[in-house]
């Protein structure tokens, strides 16, 4: 189903109504204004001041998210939707419509949605849930991936619906993928200055544990970036904060599998902070312990006798090493003492 939008659609109504002649002077002036309206409306029209729409009433099951859709839609759910699910039972349709391209290369979709995923999942949710008789309301447009981005980009800034370390993985691809890896060339593009396109490039930078220290990727922001940056560049700090985020993030996850809340953002990063600035425990290799180091000189473990069969080998777990290193330390000693085997 196609329809015009509203304004476009009283311009052109107005254009092609009748005039009607009034044999008296008084009736003459309205009339002339009323045909001077509608030759200004098909000027605007015809110059590019308004262009016209045509608007699509779909099933969403034919429409899929863009590849590089800036939204996680597998975290939308009826708690962050349900202002527009409520609006959408309410009026009974869907009031702005969702930007999308045409697929050419899949033949179980039509479209695939730039814009319009909360809009997308919740008209799905009405469906398939309530089975209620609505359709997905779409505007088509020819984009190239680059522009796709940006119109993506210039919709979702604003809102607080979407989080800062989606946000920041979005621009992460975009830099490399549109702009050759130049922030700046990015930013000039956005329209955004380099000092706030870079405070989200870092955030996207944090490494995996770091992220999931938080529970939530939605609770992850931009200034708590800014925070932990200085105490993963500090290479004395950098084990310490590490080892820390590993542990939250499994009680975070405890917390979350049990249905308790999470905690806080700024508890996470004060216990980051507490672990960065502790005092690193310089491992004493008791009496007879021989001390292991990686090929770069890092102690990775020591080995004490226990008997005349036995060793007993102390990790540590701090040691700013790889795995593959404390194996190859590992693998040589054990070709060392058992050479036989």
């Amino acid at each position: 189903m196609a329809s015009t939008t509203g304004k476009n659609r009283s311009i052109l109504a107005g254009l092609v109504a009748p005039v009607t002649e009034t044999p008296t002077a008084a009736r003459g002036a309205p009339t002339t204004e009323r045909l001077s309206t509608r030759l200004t409306g098909l000027a605007r029209v015809t110059s590019g001041d308004v262009k016209e729409k045509t608007l699509k009433l779909v099933d969403p099951s034919r429409c899929r998210m863009w590849e590089r859709h800036n939204r996680r839609y597998d975290l939308l759910n009826e708690t962050s939707c349900g202002d527009l699910l409520e609006s959408l039972r309410s009026q009974g349709e869907q009031e702005f419509p969702a930007i999308v391209r045409r697929v050419e290369d899949d033949p179980a979709f039509d479209y695939e949605v730039i814009c319009g995923a909360r809009r997308h999942w919740s008209v799905s949710y009405l469906r398939t849930v309530e089975h209620r008789e609505i359709r997905y309301l779409i505007e088509e447009r020819e984009l190239t991936d680059e522009q796709a981005f940006r119109l993506a980009d210039v919709e979702n800034r604003s809102r607080k619906d979407i989080s800062d370390y989606e946000r920041a993985l979005d621009y992460r691809h975009a830099v490399e993928t549109f702009y050759g890896g130049v922030a700046q060339r990015m930013a000039e593009r956005l329209e955004v200055s380099k000092t706030w396109l870079s405070r989200f490039l870092d955030l996207a930078k944090l490494p995996t544990d770091i992220v999931d220290a938080f529970g939530d990727i939605r609770a992850l922001r931009e200034n708590h970036a800014r925070e932990i940056k200085p105490l993963l560049a500090d290479s004395g700090s950098r084990s310490k904060v590490m080892a820390e985020a590993t542990r939250l993030a499994v009680e975070q996850a405890a917390l979350a599998s049990a249905g308790k809340a999470l905690l806080e953002p700024s508890k996470v990063i004060a216990v980051l902070k507490v672990a960065a600035a502790s005092p690193k425990a310089q491992a004493k290799p008791g009496k007879g312990a021989t001390v292991i180091s990686s090929d770069s000189g890092t102690a990775l473990f020591t080995l004490a006798r226990k008997g005349s069969k036995t060793i007993v080998l102390e990790l540590a777990l701090d040691a700013e090493a790889s795995n593959a290193d404390f194996a190859a330390a590992f693998q040589r000693e054990l070709q060392r003492l058992r050479p036989k085997a």
